[in-house]
Parts: C-alpha cells; structure tokens; sequence
C-alpha cells in the first residue's frame, strides 16, 4: 500500500515501520528505546487528540501528533 504518517494510519490496522524522519539522534533513540524502528510492526489501537494510541510488541504508548507525523508506515 501507499505510505502513511502514523497520523494517518487506520485505528484497528497493524502496520511496518517504514521510515522514522526525525532527523534528530536524540527522539530516534527515544524511539528505538520503545521499540519503534524501521521493520518493526505495530498496530495503531486509536487516535486521540494528542496524537495515536500504538501497541508495539504488547506495550501501548501514546505518542504526539507532531512526532507522529515524522513515522512513516
């Protein structure tokens, strides 16, 4: 399928990680520390104001809406 922000991703899909366009060391390792790197599937549980709801690898976080759309799936 066509690539996607997490911000765009549907709640209820499982998704790869395609590409993390940060650009900044320190969130990637942030990122990486949660599981969330490129190859890992997640599955986004739902949206909230703030940004998505993802589960990855059985642990669900919260993530902001700005940091979101910097994770390609």
């Amino acid at each position: 399928g066509n690539a996607v922000s997490l911000n765009e991703a549907k709640a209820g899909r499982r998704y790869v990680v395609r590409d993390i366009l940060t650009g900044d060391e320190e969130t990637n390792s942030f990122l990486r520390s949660l599981g969330l790197f490129v190859g890992e599937k997640i599955t986004v549980i739902s949206h909230l104001w703030g940004g998505p709801i993802v589960c990855v690898r059985g642990t669900r976080y919260n993530l902001d809406k700005n940091l979101a759309a910097e994770i390609i799936l």
